[in-house]
């Protein structure tokens, strides 16, 4: 593997702030987006996502001011997602500074909008989120993409859907663990595995990094990025670097 390994910080926000919970649920405040952003640029993050986590749920538009002040903060790759529903919000998150649109909810209700948005703008510019959970002899794969942010299934095969998505041109997929997030037990590396053997796209890891240990077998496993939240908003100051460490001791390369 010759391309290093990028290690992404999230911001999942809600109401203007940043919030941390626990399989998608049990919110609490981890502090103010745009200082956030500076202060992850400035330590040495490869790249920022920047989640509006109620946008869909609420079925209202992503804060684009916020975006807007988030992208004047840094001088990394800004992913933005929440209530994406097409080419109009994601050329609003182009103006506003972002690099690159994440979709979820509305690429499951209506898979053509994938094909919309990369005819439009390229592939590089649209990152599927896809929320998985177990679910055990529901799906082939035993994994089930939910909608919604986490709230609502769909009996859609998580695996197949990746597939799909890859096919249809998503540059990148941010795979999110339901059942992991904000455990601090580890990603779910049978799940990154599944995905891994059914696309060829860069495919980013989300969901249940505790510790900077818990990043090697998440590149192990295919991932090519790793995000997370928790491990560097209550975590030292210094855990961005341990990760990077971490990463770079197991042998993968790091910036």
């Amino acid at each position: 593997m010759s391309v290093a390994i990028r290690v992404i910080p999230c911001l999942d926000v809600d109401a203007g702030r940043v919030v941390k919970g626990i399989n998608f649920a049990g919110l609490r405040d981890a502090g103010d987006p745009v200082e956030l952003a500076h202060r992850y640029d400035s330590a040495g993050a490869d790249e920022l996502t920047f989640l509006d986590v109620t946008a869909s749920s609420s079925d209202r538009e992503t804060t684009f001011d916020m975006v807007a002040r988030t992208a004047e903060e840094v001088f990394i790759p800004l992913t933005v997602g929440g209530g994406v529903r097409g080419v109009a919000e994601v050329d609003r998150l182009l103006r506003c500074g972002a690099d690159k649109a994440s979709i979820n909810t509305a690429a499951v209700n209506r898979p053509e909008v994938i094909d919309e948005i990369t005819s439009h703008f390229g592939a590089q510019v649209l990152v599927l989120s896809l929320d998985a959970r177990r679910a055990p002899g529901m799906t082939p794969s035993g994994f089930e993409v939910t909608t919604h942010g986490g709230r609502r299934g769909t009996g859609i095969d998580a695996v197949a859907w990746a597939h799909e998505a890859a096919e249809r041109g998503v540059g990148e997929i941010l795979l999110n663990s339901i059942d992991a997030d904000g455990t601090k037990d580890g990603f779910d590396l049978e799940m990154i595995r599944a995905v891994r053997a059914a696309v060829r796209v860069p495919l980013i890891a989300s969901g249940g990094a505790g510790e900077p240990a818990h990043f090697p077998p998440a590149v192990q496993a295919g991932a090519d990025a790793v995000l997370a939240a928790s491990i560097f908003h209550f975590g030292p100051v210094s855990a961005l670097a341990e990760v990077k460490k971490a990463i770079a001791e197991a042998g993968y390369p790091v910036r």
